[in-house]
């Protein structure tokens, strides 16, 4: 399993390419959303391998990175910190300039990023990403039912014919191969619970409500958002308020698709990620 020291903490990666020398194509760098890994990645990536030299890592603490550092140093769950993970990790493998690839959560913290680092950055998609309201009741009640998700997570469950399909039921609109969805599940079941759950307060929280708008507004490295349709994870809606903020940020949403249109509608997806980077 190829592995690298990322500020302390070990880190999976894994290269997707079509030369095994790298540096002869550019490089665009995925990042998964919570409770997933690079895994989901993996086939949106072999799809540019003929333009692009493509790197897929997990976040700390989920896939099959480690949370914390061996040392007992501890690092927090803040997104600004996985940014910084981001810098490391870029800098570990000689990487000046990228694009970047972010889903979910990490959407946002490619967002983060952009803003500290545009010099290291051609161009970025942001997939299911957006801005919202603070909403202190359900605010709360959202950190209390995702801490009971966290926190109760048989290893069992896995072996439950269907769970997968059930688990995966709120984030699709287009079911996926049970072999995708089965990996979800299980990518899920094996996250940190550190990292599980204090990404959970660090990703909905008033903070981020006030932080995200101004880290959108201010961006200045050309950047593609891209919804899904029937996205009840983080509404189209949400991701076209971000998009509103900046000129330079251009807005895509997939139609009958939810919260994975790279594996929902694969094609639709691919074909504007190679109109938007120009190959």
């Amino acid at each position: 399993m190829p592995d690298i020291q990322v500020r302390g903490v070990q880190h999976y990666y894994e290269w997707i390419k079509s030369s095994p020398t790298v540096g002869n194509q550019p490089v665009m760098v995925f990042l998964h959303g919570w409770g997933g890994s690079s895994r989901y990645w993996q086939s949106t990536a072999q799809a540019l391998t003929g333009k692009f030299d493509c790197l897929l890592y997990d976040l700390r603490g989920f896939g099959r990175s480690a949370a914390q550092t061996s040392t007992g140093a501890s690092l927090s769950y803040e997104l600004e910190e996985y940014a910084e993970d981001l810098a490391a990790l870029l800098d570990a493998l000689q990487l000046q300039r990228v694009y970047l690839n972010g889903h979910s959560m990490g959407a946002s913290i490619v967002t983060l990023f952009l803003n500290r680092y545009p010099e290291r950055v051609e161009k970025a998609i942001l997939t299911c990403s957006g801005i919202f309201e603070y909403d202190e009741p359900a605010f709360n009640a959202f950190h209390q039912f995702g801490g009971y998700v966290v926190k109760f997570r048989p290893s069992w469950l896995a072996k439950i014919p269907f769970a997968d399909k059930i688990f995966m039921a709120r984030f699709l609109h287009r079911p996926l191969p049970r072999a995708d969805s089965l990996s979800f599940l299980e990518d899920f079941l094996q996250a940190d619970y550190g990292a599980a759950l204090g990404t959970i307060f660090t990703s909905v929280c008033q903070k981020a409500t006030e932080v995200m708008p101004v880290e959108f507004a201010k961006l200045s490295v050309p950047t593609l958002l891209v919804a899904g349709e029937r996205d009840i994870i983080i509404p189209a809606e949400m991701g076209r308020q971000a998009a509103a903020l900046n000129e330079g940020v251009q807005f895509v949403e997939v139609a009958q698709t939810a919260h994975f249109p790279m594996l929902e509608d694969a094609q639709t997806y691919r074909q504007l990620v190679a109109d938007f980077v120009g190959i």
